[in-house]
């Protein structure tokens, strides 16, 4: 699990927390992504001012892998779609064979102000299935922080990117 807050285009771990057989990711705790990398940055970016997403749209987007949200357009999209859903679901964006599910973290007069996020090997479980314990954890520190709406609700279903289809979906089916 990692909790990352915003420093100019990149997102900073200011904890981490880690099984022993999971996943292996670059991640550390002190350590520095670009917003538009991770699951965690995903949701910080869709969160923060108009300005600074086209900002940071508008500069070179690293490519770490073949499924690396870089097209403007489609990150504008998946941004949206966070905003809606409250939950950022990726997978590969960063290291291939993971999927990284992320939620934000509201301060005082609901303002995100960070992002709390899981990453798992690809396929081991649905991503719908973590929402609810980061959505607990979440809620938890953002009532700690002091957000107003930290009392309660429940996300949306996310949009989920698929990379090869270059498009953003919702899932079918029950949830």
């Amino acid at each position: 699990m990692h909790l990352g807050v915003p420093e100019g285009h990149d997102v900073i771990y200011v904890e981490s927390l880690r099984a022993r057989d999971t996943v292996p990711v670059p991640s550390r705790l002190g350590g520095r992504w670009p917003m538009h990398a991770t699951g965690t940055g995903l949701v910080l970016l869709a969160h923060s001012a108009q300005e600074f997403q086209e900002e940071v749209l508008a500069s070179k987007l690293r490519r770490y892998t073949a499924n690396t949200l870089t097209d403007p357009d489609a990150l504008r999209h998946f941004l949206a779609g966070v905003r809606k859903s409250g939950v950022a679901i990726v997978e590969g964006q960063l290291t291939l064979g993971a999927m990284a599910v992320a939620v934000p973290i509201r301060g005082p007069h609901n303002r995100v102000v960070a992002a709390v996020g899981i990453t798992v090997p690809s396929g081991s479980t649905s991503p719908h299935s973590l929402v609810p314990a980061l959505a607990a954890a979440s809620r938890s520190i953002s009532r700690a922080l002091g957000a107003p709406s930290a009392e309660g609700g429940t996300a949306r279903p996310p949009l989920r990117w698929r990379a090869r289809a270059g498009l953003a979906t919702r899932p079918s089916g029950p949830r």
